[in-house]
């Protein structure tokens, strides 16, 4: 295995509101976490060096992501890290230890959502995709797109 996990799915969902469900903080937070697992909290600074902040609730205990945005190109692009806390301070205690690059790119009416998740070492992606990385990522993005589809019929 080499240290990168990657995830692609062609989401029915127009790019823009795939986009929206990423950068809202109330809207992300209805489909990040696979159910019924939650997040609870979500702090979004939009920008590089922006705070990225989630806690989810697994199975009844609380566990807090704090990191940071590394790029924004708004509809395409966003890449997020655990390695940097907000205004590039480096993490004393990472979580996981990885870089997220998430890419949107059209496809039709449709969007197509592509994740890399970039490690130090092969054992720490082993490790990653061990907590069910594949599995909660393509869970979450089912979620994703019933998310944005139902906010482009109006439904809350």
């Amino acid at each position: 295995m080499n240290a990168d996990l990657t995830l692609r799915r062609k989401l029915e969902a127009p790019r823009d509101l795939v986009w929206r469900c990423w950068t809202e903080p109330e809207l992300l937070k209805r489909w990040f976490c696979p159910c019924p697992h939650s997040v609870t909290e979500a702090i979004i600074d939009l920008r590089p060096g922006g705070r990225f902040f989630t806690r989810m609730l697994v199975e009844g205990k609380e566990h807090p992501n704090n990191g940071s945005f590394l790029e924004v190109i708004p509809c395409e692009k966003l890449a997020f890290t655990d390695l940097l806390l907000a205004d590039w301070r480096p993490a004393a205690e990472p979580s996981l230890g990885f870089v997220a690059i998430v890419t949107l790119g059209d496809d039709g009416s449709g969007t197509v959502y592509e994740v890399l998740a970039r490690h130090g070492a092969p054992q720490d992606a082993e490790k990653h995709e061990a907590m069910g990385f594949s599995e909660g990522w393509g869970v979450a993005a089912e979620q994703l797109d019933a998310l944005a589809l139902s906010l482009r019929e109006g439904r809350p």
